[in-house]
């Protein structure tokens, strides 16, 4: 005998704010957008390009990554049991990475130091759970940024303070006087997220002293530096832009990395190498990224072997060397960017109303435009006009104001990553289409 009972309903405002989140909303959005409009020329997509991409090469990086264990001297049994079993928390890539650090960006690290993980979004959750340790902890963000870092820190319930960027990305006294203004409030200024080398969203790259001066900054102001590196191979030239890690003498900066873009995403596999020394109140000393191991250990167990296993594979067969694997990719995303860039003169170049920005590399650029460039312009936008972008109020903490043009009301990203240049071209096309005609007539030419 079964006794009826009402179905559970649940108050959504009972759940954790994360769930009704307005940025992860807008991240929802635009994939929902995508999905209805599949023929739009989609400039919004941050992805890497699908033609680098091939199942046939999991087979061969899975081989080459059994080889190399087999080199190492590991019989039948360990091999298997290395990709095939759960493992060490902190991933068994770390002699791999660090030799990749050491080789493409002059950054020496023990392999201990070095954690591996589930995507970069996993490593940034680790890290902000590890530092962030009290409630007057708070973590500083370049602003413009990416949500997904300010997502996690809500999902955390860590406060981010923004900081806002110049045309040259992040300067170093705003970032002191963000600082000292949060310690002025009784608060502490944990860590500082930013994207040194054509950040998303706004393309914007730190030029060399300015970064040599944040380090300075940092230290005076005791904050360590969580640096997010996923576009620093595509520059448009071959100029040295040395890491914040490469620079780093003091072990201020945690890095973040990912071969998201530089192999594919689908292995969802990141890192994160974390070499300042834990003291403990007995005195032993160990590394941040071995503390951090039970921080990981609670979100995922291990990162996937199988999915270490192919990045491995791709990391043997590239010597190490992500710039030496990566030329046609950096090859390509260049040509892209320059045809993004050539598109918006050829469409907008004789408009004074519309500015854009002209980055040194990377996958995006900020069109200011005039009209409010929201979820409802980019609903009409994919439906009657056929392209799509993402408003640069997605990337505000405030929508409302508190950016240049309102918090990007008036200003979207393009991305120029996910295309062939024709297509490019014509995205731009049609989106000058839609800027001609729903243009707010109050501002002047």
């Amino acid at each position: 005998m079964t006794m009826d009972s009402a179905a559970v309903e649940l108050a959504r405002e009972e759940l954790h704010e994360s769930v009704s989140d307005p940025e992860s909303a807008s991240m929802n959005f635009l994939n929902e957008v995508a999905a209805r409009f599949p023929d739009a020329v989609p400039l919004a997509a941050g992805r890497p390009y699908d033609g680098f991409h091939s199942t046939d090469d999991l087979d061969r990086y899975l081989r080459s990554y059994l080889a190399h264990l087999e080199g190492l001297g590991l019989g039948p049994e360990q091999r298997q049991r290395q990709l095939l079993q759960y493992g060490r928390t902190n991933g068994h890539l770390g002699a791999l990475i660090a030799r990749m650090l050491l080789v493409d960006e002059g950054i020496e690290v023990p392999e201990q130091a070095v954690m591996v993980t589930t995507g970069c979004q996993e490593a940034m959750v680790i890290a902000l759970r590890g530092l962030c340790a009290g409630p007057g902890d708070v973590v500083l963000a370049v602003e413009p940024g990416y949500v997904g870092l300010t997502g996690a820190a809500r999902l955390l319930g860590i406060e981010v303070v923004p900081v806002p960027e110049s045309a040259d990305g992040l300067d170093p006294e705003t970032v002191r006087a963000v600082a000292d203004a949060v310690r002025a409030t009784g608060r502490r200024p944990r860590a500082l997220y930013l994207v040194p080398s054509f950040a998303n969203p706004s393309g914007a790259s730190m030029p060399v002293p300015a970064r040599r001066r944040l380090l300075e900054v940092a230290a005076q102001a005791d904050l360590l530096i969580l640096e997010d590196d996923p576009y620093g191979l595509f520059g448009l030239d071959d100029e040295p832009r040395p890491t914040l890690k490469a620079l780093d003498t003091g072990q201020r900066v945690v890095y973040l990395g990912s071969f998201a873009k530089s192999c594919f995403p689908g292995a969802r596999v990141g890192f994160l190498v974390a070499d300042q020394t834990v003291v403990a109140a007995d005195g032993r000393r160990t590394l941040l990224a071995e503390e951090l191991s039970t921080v990981k250990s609670l979100l995922t167990v291990n990162t996937s072997p199988v999915a270490q296993a192919v990045i491995g594979g791709f990391l043997v067969e590239a010597g190490c060397s992500l710039r030496a694997a990566g030329k046609a990719k950096t090859a390509f995303y260049r040509g892209n960017l320059r045809t993004l860039l050539a598109a918006l003169e050829r469409s907008f170049g004789g408009d004074p109303r519309v500015r854009w920005n002209t980055p040194a590399g990377g996958f995006f650029a900020v069109l200011d435009v005039p009209l409010t460039a929201d979820e409802h312009l980019l609903e009409i936008s994919g439906r009657d006009y056929g392209v799509l972008w993402t408003p640069m109020s997605f990337f505000y903490a405030s929508r409302s104001g508190g950016g240049p043009g309102g918090g990007g009301r008036r200003a979207i990203r393009l991305s120029c990553s996910a295309l062939p240049p024709e297509r490019i071209e014509e995205g731009v096309r049609r989106l000058a289409e839609l800027v001609r005609d729903r243009a707010d007539p109050e501002v002047p030419r």
